[in-house]
Order: structure tokens, then C-alpha cells, then sequence
């Protein structure tokens, strides 16, 4: 009974970090994790007083929990029971299905992450690349949004610099929430998306349970107040030209709406627009059916990027122009269904969207290289002389501007917004300047009706 018993040292080495390890899972981690979520509520809290837009509790609820509200929501079992029939699949694999969805769906919102080091990306990136300009915004309007309002920013798609230049000029309203395509979702992008509170859509899925479940967590989010921020067009414009609206997300959100009792929906309009699109060239080719594989659209980006660098180490980088983005007036959901009168859900949505591509339209501010590309188009077979080119930029303008458009002029001066978008086009080949006369390249036309067409609808 007495008797010494030897134990390995190892056993010894392991008990110790065993009882360590669970000292620290059941102690001091859980302190730990009340510390620093009490300090997160603190930082939230005073984040919100300062911001117009709050952020919702939705956004701050764990991953996994939203992940399970969404896959055991009654409409979404409900659509798990159908598509078992309907497939003949067994109930379980349908089920696993949904919760495949749902993960892949859910963003894991970061407050930290958002407001630490996603704005202070997107604000370098902005101004690194742009000469960034807020165009038309009407503050009292958007000030008289109802707090309590789900608000809904809606943007036209001309790049993908959309994301990071909205997010950077929307960052002292609030925190948006993007539902963000295919692209996003390779390593390490789709971490990184998902905590900054955008949220992945299969935009060619035809699988109707996915459907029904992506169409439940978008009616959560909106019903819950969450700030949202989506692109109607369905991708990015292949031509330059507006498109029609794609009813997709914007019937997901309106779904079952009750003008008596539901929470108003304020629809902002977002027009954008850059004197330089990045990926305009790779967006022309697909346009006219060229197709090009993504190792060849890999190698595009690092032979641009590395010249790009190569200019700012020799001093002679210039940036891409201007880029503009303007805010129009909100959209009541609330007023637009009583002003309609009694109408079928399907014809709501389909002329909300038509509204909201109009309102977009209307706000998309002119730019130099837009208005420069417009008159070269206009004088194909013309040389023009500087003077020439300011006299014609003028003529466009009032015509345009008459008929409520607006243009961001630098500086107040017009013949340097001129100077500013020739220089462009003449630095990207597209027209040539010689004895004092600019020329049309009569290969880069399509690019040129590619800019041109960023107003084209504005008249």
C-alpha cells in the first residue's frame, strides 16, 4: 500500500499541461472573453453615437448562431421538405445541403476589422489611386432618413473599386453590408470579405433551396435594420452603358412587406463614376465575346501592377483622374407602395426597380475623360485643337446640365477639367496629339464609347 511507484517524467510533463490547458479553457478564458467583449460593447456603443446609420444587434450575433436561426427557420425547413419531395432526395441530405448554404451565406461581421483596418484600407487604396471627389449629396435629405428605417444604398457597377471607394466615402454613416459575387470567394479574399459584413450570392444558381435560403437571410437582415449596399445591374457594365435592374435582391428584400406594420425601407441611390476604369480593357474583351482564361486575367494584373510600380519609382506616376461618387434623395418603400395603390408584389418590385435605375442614372456625376470621350465620338474624322476640345466639352456640359445632371469641375476651372481628362487619353494612347491637333487612334473607338457611355443616358 505503501510502496513508491515511479512514473515517467513524461506523464508527469503531460498531467501538467493537461490541468494547465484546463485551467485556462475554464478559468482565465472565459474572463478573458468577458473582458474583451465588454470592452467591444463599449466601442460599439460609442461608435454608434457617432454614426448616422447604427449598427445592428444582427450584425454583432455570433457566426454560428445566425447560421442556425437560418437553417432552422420554419420557411427555410419548409423549403427543405419540398425540395426533398420534389428531388426525391432523402430529408438529411437536403438538410446538410441548407446548412451548406447557410455557412456559406452568413458573414462574420468584425466591428474591429471593419472600422480598424478595412476603412484605412480602403481610404489609402482610394486616394493612392484617385483623385476622389464627393459629388451631389443632399445631407438634409439623407439626415431625415427614419432611424429606425432599414436604408438600402443602391449603386451602379463600373468596377470593382466600387466596393472599396463606397466604403471609404459611406464610412461615417455606417457599416455597409455587400452581397458580393463569385469572384470573392477564393482564398484569402473570402475570409477577409466576410468579416467586414458582405455576405456571398451565387448569382447563376438555379438550385431553388439555395434560392429559398439566400432569399430568407437577406428578408432577416432587412427586417432587422442592417445596412445594406447592393448593385441592381447583376454585374459590372460590360460597355459602360447603365443597365436594367435585375429584380433578384430587391424582391428578396420587399418580400411580404406590410406598409401598416413592417419596417420602412429607404432606398438611397448611388451613382458612380472614374475617369479610369482598371479592368475597362479585360471588360471590353468579354463584351465582345473574347474569352479569356483566369490565368491570363492573372497575368494582366501583375504586368499592370508591376508597371504601375516601376512608374512610381521613377516619379512618373500619375493618378488614374478622377473619381466621383454621388449620393441622391432616399426612397421611402413605404410612401412608393402607397403611392402606386393596390398592386401585385411581382409589378411593386419590377417598378421599384425601374425607379431606382432612373434615380442612379440621374445622380452618375460627369467627369472629364465621360465628357472628352463624347465629343471625340462626336468628331471621329476631325482633328481638334485644344481650343476646339474646350469649346465643344462646354456645349455637352449645358446640355447636359440643363437637364439636371451634375460634373465635378477641379478646382472650379472647366478648361483644366478638359486639360485633365486630354491628358488621360493621350497618356493611354487613345488619341494622339500632333501640330497642335488631337487625333482619334481609330482602334481605341470602342474604349472611347466605353467612357462615353457612363452619361450617355444622362441626355
Amino acid at each position: 500500500m505503501f510502496e513508491t511507484i515511479e512514473i515517467p517524467a513524461w506523464t508527469v510533463w503531460l498531467a501538467g499541461i493537461l490541468a494547465m490547458i484546463g485551467l485556462l479553457d475554464r478559468i482565465l478564458m472565459p474572463t478573458v472573453r468577458w473582458y474583451l467583449r465588454r470592452r467591444m460593447n463599449k466601442a460599439i456603443t460609442v461608435l454608434n453615437e457617432k454614426l448616422q446609420l447604427k449598427i445592428q444587434p444582427f450584425k454583432l450575433t455570433k457566426r454560428q448562431v445566425m447560421i442556425d436561426r437560418l437553417a432552422y427557420d420554419p420557411q427555410v425547413i419548409e423549403a427543405i421538405i419540398e425540395h426533398s419531395q420534389t428531388e426525391q432526395m432523402p430529408y438529411p441530405v437536403v438538410e446538410q445541403m441548407a446548412h451548406r448554404y447557410a455557412r456559406e451565406i452568413v458573414p462574420s461581421f468584425s466591428a474591429a476589422g471593419y472600422f480598424g483596418i478595412a476603412i484605412k484600407i480602403a481610404r489609402w487604396m482610394s486616394r493612392s489611386l484617385y483623385r476622389v471627389r464627393l459629388g451631389y449629396v443632399d445631407e438634409k435629405a439623407l439626415q431625415a432618413i427614419d432611424k429606425q428605417a432599414t436604408v438600402v444604398f443602391v449603386m451602379n457597377h463600373r468596377s470593382n473599386m466600387d466596393y472599396i471607394l463606397v466604403t471609404y466615402l459611406a464610412a461615417s454613416r455606417s457599416a455597409l453590408s455587400y452581397a458580393v459575387g463569385e469572384w470573392a470567394r477564393v482564398w484569402p479574399l473570402k475570409p477577409l470579405i466576410s468579416s467586414l459584413g458582405a455576405y456571398f450570392i451565387r448569382r447563376r444558381s438555379r438550385n431553388q433551396l439555395y434560392r429559398r435560403v439566400l432569399a430568407r437571410y437577406v428578408k432577416m437582415a432587412t427586417e432587422a435594420g442592417v445596412t445594406q449596399a447592393v448593385f441592381p445591374e447583376g454585374g459590372l457594365t460590360r460597355d459602360g452603358k447603365l443597365k436594367p435592374a435585375k429584380l433578384g435582391l430587391l424582391n428578396y428584400m420587399v418580400s411580404d412587406f406590410d406598409p401598416e406594420t413592417s419596417r420602412d425601407i429607404y432606398f438611397v441611390p448611388v451613382g458612380l463614376n472614374y475617369d479610369r476604369v482598371l479592368e475597362d480593357r479585360v471588360l471590353l474583351a468579354s463584351d465582345e465575346g473574347k474569352k479569356t482564361s483566369g490565368l491570363t486575367k492573372a497575368m494582366a494584373f501583375f504586368r499592370f501592377f508591376g508597371r504601375q510600380i516601376a512608374l512610381r519609382i521613377t516619379g512618373k506616376f500619375y493618378r488614374f483622374g478622377y473619381a466621383s461618387v454621388s449620393f441622391g434623395d432616399p426612397i421611402s418603400f413605404k410612401e412608393f407602395v402607397q403611392s402606386k395603390g393596390p398592386r401585385k408584389h411581382e409589378a411593386i418590385t419590377k417598378a421599384l426597380g425601374k425607379e431606382l435605375m432612373i434615380k442612379v442614372g440621374a445622380v452618375i456625376p460627369i467627369l472629364p475623360v465621360s465628357l472628352v470621350a463624347r465629343v471625340f465620338l462626336s468628331n471621329q474624322k476631325t482633328p481638334l485643337t485644344k481650343d476646339m476640345v474646350i469649346k465643344k466639352c462646354d456645349t455637352q456640359r449645358e446640355r447636359l446640365l440643363e437637364k439636371g445632371a451634375y460634373m465635378h469641375i477641379p478646382h472650379k476651372n472647366f478648361e483644366y477639367a478638359v486639360e485633365v481628362g486630354l491628358r488621360i487619353l493621350v497618356l493611354r494612347k487613345v488619341i494622339v496629339e500632333k501640330d497642335e491637333k488631337y487625333h482619334l487612334v481609330s482602334d481605341e473607338i470602342p474604349l472611347l464609347s466605353y467612357y462615353s457611355n457612363a452619361i450617355a443616358h444622362l441626355g
